[in-house]
C-alpha cells in the first residue's frame, strides 16, 4: 500500500464529507448516532469475537494489566458505549447556535456563530470505545473525522466502523463523515499530521511519547492530552470520612486512567488521624506506596520515594504519599508537579476550598470530590474526545463544543461605512 497515497485519498473524502456534514440537521444527526447504538447492541457477538483477538494478540505481547483493562470490549463496555451515544444524540446542537447579539452604534447587530473545525484527525491507542466517542461527537458537532487507532485494538476498531457506517447509511450522511484508517503502518500517522490541506485538527490520545512527538512533528493545530498526574490534597479541616471515601476512590477504583490519584498530600496535622485508615485499605488492596520521609517514618512499608516519583503518572497500583505543612505548600507542589489535568482539595474550610480553586493552575479543580470525575461523561458532555491540558482553545474535557469554533455575523440593513 502507497501510504501517501492512501491517506491522500481518505483527506480528499474527508474534506468533502465535512462541507455536507457541516450544514447537517440536528435530527439527521441524531438518528444516525441512533442507529449507530442500535448497531452496536445488534453486533454484540461479533464486536466481542473481534475484540477478544486483541485480547488475545496484546496477551501474547505481554501488554500490561492496564492496558488490557483499557481494550477489553465486553457487554458493559458495550453497554456505556450505546450509553454515550444516547446521550450525545440528547445534547443540544451547538451548531449554528448564534450568541452575543447586539446593535452597535451603526446599527448593525454583532454576534458570534458557533461553527465546525472541519476535518478533525484523531490518534489514539488501545481504548477501542474511543471510536464510537471520537465518531459520535466529531458527527454531532458538524465535524468529519479520520480515526487512526493503535494497532493493538484493530480488530476491535474495524468491528465499531463498520457498525458506525450503518448508522450513517441508514440516515443518508456521507459515509466519509467518519473514516478508520485500516494500515497499522506508522507512516500513515507521520503522513496525517502534515495534511494542513484537508485536516484541520489533530487530537492525540495515548502516552507521553506519542503526544510529544504529535505536538513536535504536526503541521496541523494540535489539542493535546497529556498524562494526568493528579492530586488530592487533605487538609486539616478536612472532614475524615469524606476524605477516606475520597482517596480511595480516586486511586484503587481503576488504575490505568488518567483521572487517577497518583499523588496524596496531607496535611502534617491530619496525618495520624487519616493515613492509617487509608494505608490498611490501600495495603488490602495491594497498592504499592512511595512516600516521603515522615510518611515512611510513620509506614515502615512505605518505599522512599524519590525525585522522579513526584512527576510520574504510574496508571498502575502504585501511590505518592507526601505530608505538607499546610496548604500553600500542598499547592505550591501541586503547581510545580502536576500536569494540569486535575487536582482535588478535600476541606470544610469555605475561604481555603475558593482559594484552591483560584490558584491550582490545572484543567479540573475540584472541592471534596474524586478527582474520578474529571471525565466527559459524568461531566454530561455526553462523551470526550480527550481532557485538554492546553489554554487554547478549549480545556478540560473536550466535548461537543469543544469541537467548534466561532465566527462573527453582522446582520444590516443596507448600512454602509462613512
Amino acid at each position: 500500500m502507497n501510504i501517501d497515497h492512501y491517506m491522500q485519498q481518505l483527506g480528499e473524502r474527508a474534506k468533502a464529507a465535512s462541507r455536507i456534514i457541516a450544514s447537517a440537521e440536528s435530527g439527521q444527526k441524531n438518528a444516525a448516532l441512533l442507529q449507530m447504538a442500535t448497531a452496536l447492541d445488534e453486533g454484540r457477538a461479533s464486536l466481542i469475537a473481534a475484540n477478544l483477538k486483541d485480547i488475545e494478540k496484546g496477551r501474547g505481547k505481554n501488554l500490561s494489566a492496564p492496558m488490557l483493562d483499557r481494550l477489553l470490549l465486553d457487554d458493559p463496555a458495550i453497554d456505556k458505549m450505546i450509553s454515550s451515544l444516547q446521550q450525545v444524540a440528547s445534547l443540544p446542537d451547538p451548531v449554528g447556535g448564534i450568541s452575543d447579539m447586539r446593535y452597535l452604534d451603526t446599527g448593525i447587530q454583532l454576534g458570534k456563530m458557533r461553527v465546525p473545525l472541519g476535518v478533525i484527525g484523531i490518534i489514539y491507542e488501545s481504548r477501542p470505545n474511543v471510536t464510537v466517542e471520537a465518531a459520535s461527537l466529531c458527527l454531532k458537532s458538524g465535524n468529519a473525522t479520520i480515526l487512526r487507532g493503535g494497532s493493538e485494538a484493530i480488530h476491535s476498531n474495524r468491528a465499531i466502523a463498520t457498525c458506525i457506517a450503518t448508522g450513517l447509511e441508514c440516515t443518508g450522511l456521507p459515509a466519509d463523515t467518519v473514516q478508520v484508517v485500516e494500515t497499522v503502518d506508522r507512516e500513515a500517522v507521520a503522513k496525517m499530521i502534515t495534511m494542513s490541506d484537508y485536516v484541520d485538527v489533530i487530537i492525540p490520545r495515548g502516552g507521553k511519547g506519542l503526544i510529544e512527538r504529535i505536538s513536535r512533528d504536526a503541521k496541523v493545530a494540535v489539542i493535546k492530552h497529556l498524562d494526568g498526574i493528579c492530586h488530592v490534597y487533605i487538609d486539616d479541616e478536612a472532614d475524615i470520612e469524606k476524605a477516606i471515601a475520597i482517596a480511595v476512590n480516586a486511586k484503587p477504583r481503576r488504575y490505568g486512567v488518567c483521572n487517577a490519584m497518583e499523588t496524596l498530600l496531607l496535611h502534617k496535622d491530619i496525618v495520624d488521624a487519616v493515613l492509617p485508615q487509608l494505608c490498611r485499605i490501600y495495603t488490602e488492596k495491594e497498592v504499592e506506596l512511595r512516600g516521603c520521609e515522615k510518611c515512611v517514618d510513620k509506614l515502615p512499608q512505605a518505599i522512599k520515594a524519590t525525585e522522579v516519583d513526584w512527576s510520574t503518572e504510574y496508571l498502575a497500583a502504585v501511590l505518592s504519599i507526601k505530608v505538607v505543612d499546610d496548604m500553600h505548600s500542598a499547592i505550591e507542589h501541586i503547581n510545580h508537579y502536576s500536569s494540569a489535568h486535575t487536582d482535588a482539595i478535600v476541606t470544610e474550610n469555605y475561604s481555603k476550598s475558593r482559594m484552591f480553586l483560584r490558584q491550582v493552575d490545572s484543567s479540573s479543580v475540584m472541592v471534596n470530590a474524586s478527582t474520578a470525575f474529571a471525565d466527559g461523561f459524568e461531566y454530561g458532555l455526553g462523551a470526550e474526545i480527550g481532557i485538554s491540558t492546553d489554554k487554547l482553545h478549549v480545556r478540560g474535557p473536550v466535548g461537543l463544543e469543544g469541537l467548534t469554533s466561532q465566527k462573527y455575523v453582522v446582520l444590516g440593513d443596507g448600512q454602509i461605512r462613512q
